[in-house]
């Protein structure tokens, strides 16, 4: 009977002891982290560090966004109060006023963050000072990044999206889950033992990413030349088969994190010149080509230049016009050195509206829509069709001067439709969503051609585009030695002044390489004065980069 009893006691407290292992198994390793953060949520001052967000991808899944590495310094005040050797220490390493870092180490007790370097990381850790620690994350935006006007920026305050893919796709990029760092005390404020200061990772940070059809690459490549020639403008990439635009670029851009300082900025450098209204000029003519084709009407009019011509008592001004005129002129010759005379005298025989209406076809005066897809544009303008037009009127619209407005976007998807053989496609500049594994989440990418002129007249025309950087306004754009070029300048009056003289943009706009051309390209220069000798160098500049590097 004693034996018996003495058996079920021991079998009592073995199950005890068993159950209570369990127990604090569940507790220490189950329920561990989940009863820690709701600890730390009831007794822990917390200090956002990091903003969990999707990426802003290119074509090619290489990020934009979140590419270079950022390194802080977190000082713990509880572990520091009254050693002022240390704070000492601290102070001279991180160059800040003494006073000031110990005042707020004898106020707070959360972490105090500064920036830092991998430098300043490998001093304090040889120095082997107590009471700090290191957080390591990515910048989201830098002064180094490429595609700004594209992705945007964020709020200083909440860390959403500004302006641009930041903006647009909020909804997609921001998770609205922060990573802290947090203090845990007990209610006199003393550190709790084990836990103190500590990294707080929520729980789920599985990102959507937005994907767009730029090419980081060639987006790098005009960046840096047009970063390099110093020069106010915009250079917009397309590929020719596709529609999709490769690269966007608008000169001078901005830093992210210095927002304030360009609010009223006269060089406007948040204003996205890409997908903004200019006067077209000279551009213009290959509409007039496109017309007169399309309306059966022959171009080559072996026209005599004397360097201008008189419409009413207006007189409208060849670029020969110092130099007394091209004399007799034929079609290939009166494009190539952008004769105004001969297609003003070729607009009047077309007719203002033929030209307008082949200008619609083209897509200018109109949304090539981007806009759908996060990215605001301006639609251009057009003339109204159906009104009186004077022989003068006429003169303006052949040459690309007066009402009409494009921008450096809708001549790069014009010269693409030329290039291609007369269709036109949709304009893309975000390809779709997707997830961390690389998975498409959903297609944002309008796949969708229409042909707008006979292929016949978009190989004539390019003949002649491309007799422009051989011989004719736009030879600082030849490309001979990397597959040739076909193209347009254009130098385009604004009816603007500026210190006394007259704004003139620059223009240059063209394809590459000469034979089944794979990419079309709008260089705007800002006040360029020459579309030949600006913005032509540009592109050379561009395009050779491109073709030399396989891109």
């Amino acid at each position: 009977m004693y034996n018996k009893r003495l058996k079920l006691l021991l079998a009592f407290f073995t199950i005890s002891i068993i159950l209570l292992a369990i127990r604090i198994l569940y507790i220490q390793v189950y329920m561990g982290e989940r009863l820690s953060i709701s600890a730390t949520g009831q007794r822990v001052s917390n200090l956002d560090i990091i903003n969990h967000r999707g990426s802003i991808l290119d074509r090619n899944s290489i990020p934009f966004t979140s590419r270079d590495t950022k390194v802080e310094v977190a000082i713990k005040p509880l572990y520091l109060r009254g050693n002022e050797r240390e704070i000492q220490k601290i102070a001279d390493i991180l160059g800040v006023n003494y006073i000031e870092i110990k005042r707020l180490i004898d106020l707070k007790k959360d972490p105090i963050i500064y920036p830092c370097d991998e430098y300043i990381k490998e001093i304090f850790i040889k120095e082997e000072i107590a009471g700090i620690s290191f957080i390591h994350s990515l910048h989201r935006h830098t002064d180094t990044s490429y595609a700004k006007h594209i992705l945007g920026y964020l709020n200083k305050v909440d860390h959403v999206g500004e302006t641009g893919i930041e903006k647009s796709y909020e909804h997609i990029l921001g998770l609205n889950k922060k990573s802290s760092v947090g203090v845990i005390t007990d209610a006199k404020e003393n550190l709790v033992p084990g836990l103190g200061y500590r990294f707080i990772q929520p729980d789920d940070t599985r990102k959507l990413h937005v994907k767009l059809t730029l090419n980081y690459h060639i987006q790098k490549i005009a960046e840096d030349v047009l970063e390099n020639s110093g020069l106010k403008g915009a250079v917009v990439i397309e590929d020719v088969l596709t529609g999709d635009i490769l690269a966007m670029v608008s000169k001078p851009d901005f830093n992210p994190g210095e927002i304030d300082k360009y609010l009223k900025s006269s060089d406007k450098e948040l204003f996205n010149r890409a997908v903004a209204s200019y006067n077209l000029g000279s551009i213009f003519k290959i509409v007039n080509l496109a017309s007169s084709n399309t309306e059966d009407i022959n171009p080559n009019l072996n026209y005599f230049c004397p360097g201008y011509i008189v419409l009413g008592d207006k007189e409208f001004r060849c670029t020969s016009y110092e130099s007394g005129g091209h004399g007799l002129i034929n079609l290939t010759e009166a494009f190539a050195s952008s004769c105004n005379s001969y297609f003003i005298e070729l607009g009047i025989k077309i007719g203002p509206e033929n030209i307008l209406k082949t200008a619609q076809k083209f897509g200018l005066g109109d949304f090539t829509g981007i806009n759908t897809q996060g990215v605001e544009e301006s639609s251009g303008h057009l003339p109204p069709i159906n009104q009186f037009y004077t022989h003068g009127d006429t003169a303006n619209i052949s040459i690309g001067q007066g009402d009409i407005l494009a921008t450096p976007l809708q001549v790069a998807n014009m010269v693409a439709t030329i290039a291609n053989g007369g269709i036109k496609n949709k304009v893309n500049i975000v390809d779709s969503i997707i997830d961390c594994d690389g998975n498409t989440v959903k297609i944002i990418k309008e796949e969708k051609g229409v042909r707008v002129l006979p292929k016949d007249i978009c190989d004539n025309i390019k003949k002649l585009m491309e007799e422009v950087t051989v011989s004719g306004t736009g030879t600082k754009a030849n490309l001979d030695l990397y597959g040739g070029a076909g193209g347009k300048t254009g130098s385009a009056e604004t009816g603007q002044f500026i210190g006394g003289e007259k704004v003139v943009h620059a223009w240059f706009a063209g394809y590459f390489p000469k034979k089944n051309p794979r990419y079309s390209m709008s260089v705007f220069i800002e006040n360029g004065k020459s579309g030949g000798k600006i913005a032509a160098p540009v592109f050379e500049e561009i395009a050779k980069n491109i073709m030399i590097k396989g891109f």
